[in-house]
């Protein structure tokens, strides 16, 4: 009787042992199954954020790309050949949004190519903003466009901020077909500044402005951080996106050179 007893406890015991170890089993898998549910939602969302960041960087590099071609398509009234043939580096930023280079709203993006030996570079990515503008802007949308013309002014970019006036010269660009024989373009500036809103396109001053890296659409459109040099000196492979914009480059600097 007591053996029967005894036997029947054991069993008892190893029947709740088993249960409690089968419950804690499919807990712990339904555990895991929530964790992996509740990362699914926001792993999806970072992968949507990501993409929808780097069609904004890539929708700029061919903003830039269409700036460029517009303004040079005009026969009179656009970048001289002799000064962007010239051109170490060309650097755009399209349609800058309303109010952007009015008083205490003066930011924007832009992307920028170097000559290299290999062609145009990939393009680098920067902000530009603060300083005194010689033109009010007044509201409207505008665009920007700046030709480094030396090597020393190629170098403040490659420093990857610089602020223009102070660390580098800058001055209004000649506009017309050909650049005038009595400007001195050439010799005094390393930055020639240009703007284009409402159709008028025309020399800007740009003292004080600071450009440097935008490095949130560098990562956006690289998938990781590459500094300036690296990119402008040639040294990364542009990917196909980039083409828009260096495709136009260079299709109007090698048709500056031949005048």
């Amino acid at each position: 009787m007591r053996k029967a007893l005894v036997v029947c406890v054991l069993v008892c015991l190893m029947t709740t042992v088993v249960f409690a170890q089968t419950q804690d089993a499919k807990d712990n898998s339904k555990a895991a199954g929530s964790t992996q549910a509740a990362g699914t939602v926001p792993d999806r969302a970072q992968e949507a954020q990501e993409a929808k960041d780097n069609s904004k960087a890539i929708d700029r590099v061919e903003a830039a790309g269409t700036v460029l071609d517009e303004i040079q398509a005009a026969p009179d009234n656009r970048v001289p050949e002799e000064v962007l043939a010239s051109a170490e580096c060309v650097a755009v930023v399209p349609s800058l949004i309303k109010g952007g280079f009015i008083f205490g709203a003066r930011y924007g993006r832009g992307v920028a190519t170097c000559r290299t030996e290999k062609g145009w570079s990939a393009p680098a990515f920067f902000t530009i903003g603060g300083g005194s503008f010689g033109l009010q802007i007044g509201g409207q949308a505008v665009d920007l466009v700046m030709l480094i013309m030396n090597k020393n002014g190629m170098d403040r970019l490659l420093s990857s901020q610089f602020k223009l006036g102070a660390d580098a010269s800058a001055a209004a660009g000649p506009v017309g077909r050909h650049a005038s024989a009595d400007t001195d373009w050439k010799m005094r500036a390393e930055v020639l500044t240009y703007s284009r809103a409402r159709g008028l396109f025309a020399g800007l001053e740009l003292a004080g402005a600071v450009i440097k890296q935008d490095k949130d659409s560098t990562r956006d459109f690289y998938g990781r951080m590459v500094p300036f040099k690296t990119s402008l000196r040639g040294n990364i492979e542009a990917p196909q996106s980039a083409y828009p914009f260096l495709s136009t480059v260079a299709k109007w600097a090698k048709e500056a050179e031949k005048k």
